[in-house]
Parts: structure tokens; sequence; C-alpha cells
């Protein structure tokens, strides 16, 4: 079957260019689905136009530019791209995407290139693509290109870099993995660099008794990650004991999940077990670049560019509340592990953040304020890295999940 590629793209501003690329991708073999993201009319006539799009988010072309207001076409466009492109996925009209533009057409292509399922082909040539891609990118799989040079114009460097692209995601539609894979329960597991013992024993329990463990890392976008994929139903059980992105977010480091980390698996009652993993640390870049509120703390220098701060008793306690108050919303399938004998590779005796009164403050905050109805407390006089620990954790999990499969 010959595969499509979806071009979406500013056509009214940028005609000349994408007729460039259609015409590379229909000589390699490909079809070409082309989708036109411009406010004005194009240089060429579209497989989708403007005002599919518009519509899509119950607006009017006509209307948008009559009234000459570009921020207010963006944002329709772009709304009307992340309702409408999975809807033409679904529709079998294209099986990858490729597009290019500026900051403008690159916000208005990536929700919809986001809104696709993980694995679909998506390819984004970008003038923003060297910088902070979060906004574009979030949590899905596109692959950003740097444009070198704005997008507007066939040159020695644009054309090449087009051509690259288009060899990318043609290359990603003819080499796709053909093999049935066997499949196997998914679980999510969290990590960082001072819990991967705990993590790895626990991924070879799992593993050996036949689940697949997908790990993610705790550093913001790793847990906004495994949220968003818990809230789309690809795991049967979720191993968070990496929870150290509270302790960013409440303290203010740079690796925060944002305020609904944890809720995802308690609101959909997905079996997990929760701990404390790295709770003991916040997580800033180079030591010049921590802010001088935190002047005198207890710092260590994990590498040039990240520096680690330990976090105090007042600080646990405010994240001991925000856990618990995430966990509360549980309506079952859920248990808190917690480790007494430190919560990282720099919490335990002879190292860094080694602070009893500090862990101590936190589990003290998490046992007054969890609802023991919902959630079971199991405390191990381990420490987090321990295998025993982990072992029991991942035992714990299996347990729940066959429980959830027995009541359901």
């Amino acid at each position: 079957m010959t595969k499509t590629i979806a071009l979406i793209g500013t056509f009214d501003s940028k005609g000349k260019e994408f007729l460039f690329v259609k015409e590379l991708i229909e000589s390699l073999g490909f079809n070409t689905f082309t989708i036109h993201s411009g406010v004005f009319e194009p240089q060429f006539i579209p497989d989708v136009s403007n005002a599919d799009i518009a519509l899509a988010a119950g607006e009017d072309i006509k209307k948008i530019v009559e009234q000459k207001d570009r921020a207010h076409a963006t944002e329709v466009l772009s709304k009307g791209m992340e309702i409408l492109l999975p809807k033409l996925y679904k529709e079998d009209k294209f099986h990858g995407v490729l597009s290019f533009g500026g900051t403008g057409g690159t916000s208005i292509a990536t929700p919809g290139m986001r809104a696709l399922p993980i694995g679909v082909p998506k390819v984004m040539v970008s003038t923003v693509a060297s910088g902070n891609t979060q906004p574009y990118v979030g949590t899905s799989d596109i692959v950003m290109i740097p444009s070198i040079v704005d997008v507007a114009g066939l040159n020695t460097i644009s054309t090449k870099i087009f051509t690259n692209a288009v060899f990318a995601i043609c290359g990603m539609l003819q080499f796709e993995h053909q093999m049935e894979l066997e499949h196997k329960p998914l679980i999510a597991a969290t990590m960082f660099g001072l819990t991967t013992p705990c993590i790895n024993y626990a991924k070879d329990y799992l593993e050996a008794r036949g689940y697949e463990v997908l790990i993610f890392h705790a550093t913001g976008i790793g847990g906004q990650t495994m949220e968003h994929l818990i809230e789309n139903d690809f795991f049967e059980g979720v191993l968070d004991i990496t929870t150290t992105e509270w302790a960013d977010e409440t303290v203010g480091g740079i690796l925060a999940a944002g305020p609904h980390r944890l809720e995802a698996a308690a609101k959909s009652g997905l079996p997990q077990v929760v701990s404390v993993g790295a709770i003991d640390m916040v997580n800033f870049g180079p030591r010049n670049t921590v802010p001088k509120q935190f002047d005198g703390r207890n710092f260590y220098q994990h590498n040039p560019t990240v520096t680690l701060m330990r976090t105090t008793v007042e600080e646990n306690q405010f994240i001991g509340k925000h856990i618990a108050d995430r966990l509360n919303q549980s309506n079952g399938y859920t248990a808190l592990m917690l480790p007494l004998k430190g919560f990282s590779g720099l919490d335990i005796e002879g190292q860094q953040f080694y602070g009893p009164e500090e862990d101590q403050a936190l589990i003290s905050t998490l046992k007054e304020r969890i609802d023991v109805n919902k959630i079971q407390i199991m405390e191990e006089n381990l420490h987090v890295n321990d295998k025993e620990f982990a072992e029991l954790a991942a035992e714990k999990l299996i347990q729940l999940i066959e429980k959830r499969k027995g009541e359901n």
C-alpha cells in the first residue's frame, strides 16, 4: 500500500516552498495530503482548506480575515487543527505528517500533531526548534528539526533542510516495524538517577513475571508524559516510586511536572504503588543559577549542569500535603510505600542529604492526611534503593492489578 504524508502549512505565504516539498515527496513514491493552515488564499488548491480548519473550531474563516487579528487567527486555526487532524487520521487520510514554519506556523500545526497517537511519524521543521520546544512538542513524539534559516524562500540551505526532513519522514514510513511483537501488560515506572537501583530491581522482578516496564525519568516532562499516557489507558499499573517532581513543584525547582502530577492513576482507578523517591532534593541548573533566596542551604553538585538542594522539614510538610491531596482522589487500588531509611542515594547515613528529621516530617504529614479507607500505607524499615523494598513494591503492584481484575 502506498503511504500518504499529510503536508501542513501556510500555503498563502509559503506556497512555492510547500510545492517543492510536495513534489519531492511524490517523486519518492509517496502520496501527499495537503492541509492549508494559512489565513489567506493559498497559492495552490489543497485537500483541506483553512475554512475546514476554522469550521472544526466553530469559526468562519471569512470573518477571521475581516477581523485582521493575527493572534485570534492563530488561536482559531491551532484549535481547529487539534480537532481536525486526529479525525482525518482516523479516516485513514494519511499515515505520517510533515510541516514547516516560523513561530506562527509551528503554533498552528503542532497542536494537531500532538493530538495524534504516539508512534505516528511527525516531523516539524521550525525556526524555533533549537529553543524551548516544550510548548510545541508537549508530551508527544514530534521530531523537530531546526530550519537554520527562515523557512520562507528556497535557497542552498533551506532546500537541503527540507530535503532531509522529507527523507526522514519517508524513511519512518517505509521502514516501519512490521513484526508482530508479543503483547505484554505494560507497567509505568518513575526513576531518577538516585533511585535507579530500586527501579532496576523492580523492573527485573516484574519482567520475570510477564510484564513490560516503561520507565519515565522524573524530570518534569517525564512525569507529564506518564500522566498523559495513563489518561489514554496505556498501562495495567503504575510503579510511581520517584515522586521528586513534587519537591520542585512545591519549592520552585526546574523539574516540576505541574499541579496535576499524581492525579491520572488516582482518578482512573488504575492500580498504583506510590513512594517518596528523591523527595529529599530540589533540582536547579548550574550553581550560579540557583535563586539567591536559597543561599546557605545544603547543596550537592550532581554534575556541572545540575545542582541539588536538600528539602527542609517545612518544605516536606507542604510536599506531603500536596501528595496526600492527589492520592486521596483515588477510588481504590492504591498503596503508599514509605522507606524509613531514606528516600534516595544521597539520603542515607554518611551521604550529603541524610536527614531523618526532614524525612519524618514528610512521613508524618502523609500519615496524618492520607485517607486510609482508600489507600494502604506500608511503612518499611528499608532504604528506597534496597532490593527488598523494590521487590515488595513490585509484588504489591501485581496484587493490586490482580485484585482489580477480580473485581471488574
